[in-house]
């Protein structure tokens, strides 16, 4: 990594993971349907993931029920200052998290106030070591009472999500700066409502839709609420959103128009609704697909993360640009990651996605911060925990943190681009 590279003195340097997929010890939609599915989930692994080059070594994790249950988790509910420590340790200055819904709310109406002061600690933890909190409120997991009531798919039940963020800035506003209001709108209500992949394993592209719709009103309600709270008008919100990039294989007109059109289904549609009522402009990127004619055709020659994703991590600088022509809002990578259980490509992705931010800002892009996602070894939704997306390794049988080699060039480049 050059040592010529320079980064806005207060660029935010980070790393994140969700609630549900590192803490451990929940109730919400998603254990429930855990435990109902995680046999069937195990007995379809090997035409899941059957053949992915890394097979041989993931099958028995993927095969095994238990993979498919959170349950502890890692455990950072109760070893989150642990985990602080190794943030510090790499001279990270943030670190994007969400709040459970589930715990603040477990019953509708009915506020946990124990949970709320363990979140008012967790994030002065974070202040305490100078690491600036990037707050999720909705990362796909809901209260069980929110699910039976129909969750999103229901616009009146919007009220009910605005009420809890409305909560949450009054009470732990102080203790904010940067809110996402909702993680990946449309990979929630696709994987949810369209392919049934995820609770309430619907099949219904009209459904689908319909949830997207309701997650677009709560993200403007959520954001009309901090800017009229004496407690959150400070605040910095947005609305994370996936972002893959399409980018054309020749010049025929009908490849740049499905290049666009794909490009405005996925990213522009929903991202045209929402800027008016964002600060900035979370994005998250993990995927870049190049267009022939009316299909999408990587070259066979990228390298493949473990989730047989075709990996283009220096895209990114050309996907920064484009965003930054189309709506002139800061920008912040708020998820970045690369399936990588052997550690041996996440140094390559980080050098080319640091690069690649550095050339954006040297176009002129106002890009603000970095995620890494993740911070440590998680449970990954409908795939459980053989997926490893960490900086840091964690052994769930004894809960050590391991600081993996990418974590510690990644903690050096940081230091060295922060002074």
């Amino acid at each position: 990594m050059s040592n010529s590279l320079k980064f806005p003195k207060k660029f935010l340097w980070g790393a994140g993971n969700s609630a549900h997929q590192v803490e451990g010890g929940l109730h919400n939609q998603w254990t429930v349907w855990e435990l109902e599915n995680a046999r069937s989930l195990a007995a379809r692994a090997p035409y899941r993931f059957g053949e992915l080059d890394n097979w041989s070594s993931i099958a028995r994790e993927a095969k095994n029920p238990n993979n498919y249950v959170s349950g502890r988790s890692v455990d950072h509910y109760r070893r989150y200052e642990e985990d602080f420590d190794l943030l510090e340790r790499m001279g990270l200055n943030s670190f994007r998290c969400s709040i459970e819904w589930s715990r603040i709310e477990p019953k509708q109406g009915a506020w946990d106030a124990g949970e709320i002061e363990h979140y008012r600690t967790y994030l002065r933890a974070l202040k305490k070591r100078g690491i600036t909190p990037v707050v999720t409120l909705f990362h796909s997991t809901l209260p069980v009472w929110f699910a039976e009531l129909g969750g999103f798919e229901k616009r009146r039940n919007v009220k009910y999500f605005a009420q809890f963020a409305e909560k949450i800035f009054e009470e732990l506003g102080r203790e904010l700066e940067y809110v996402i209001t909702i993680n990946e709108p449309t990979v929630y209500a696709l994987q949810s409502y369209e392919e049934g992949n995820w609770p309430p394993n619907q099949m219904s592209g009209r459904a689908a839709f319909r949830v997207l719709e309701h997650l677009i009103v709560a993200h403007k309600k959520v954001y009309a609420l901090a800017r009229n709270s004496e407690h959150a008008r400070r605040l910095k919100v947005s609305m994370a959103h996936r972002v893959n990039y399409f980018y054309p294989g020749d010049d025929a007109r009908v490849t740049r128009l499905t290049t666009w059109g794909k490009d405005f289904q996925e990213n522009g549609w929903v991202l045209r609704r929402v800027r008016k009522q964002s600060d900035f402009l979370a994005v998250n990127y993990s995927q870049a697909f190049r267009m022939y004619g009316t299909r999408a055709h990587n070259s066979e020659l990228l390298e493949q993360n473990d989730l047989g994703w075709d990996m283009q991590p220096e895209l990114l600088e050309d996907l920064l640009k484009d965003l930054w022509e189309q709506h002139r809002l800061p920008i912040m990578i708020a998820e970045n990651g690369v399936a990588d259980a052997e550690d041996s490509r996440r140094i390559d992705w980080l050098k080319a996605s640091i690069s690649a931010m550095h050339r954006a800002l040297e176009s002129g892009v106002r890009v603000i911060g970095y995620q890494h996602a993740s911070l440590l070894d998680s449970f990954e939704w409908d795939r459980g925990y053989w997926v490893k997306f960490g900086l840091v390794a964690v052994n769930r049988r004894t809960m050590e943190r391991t600081l993996r080699d990418s974590g510690k060039w990644y903690g050096q480049v940081v230091r060295r681009l922060s002074k």
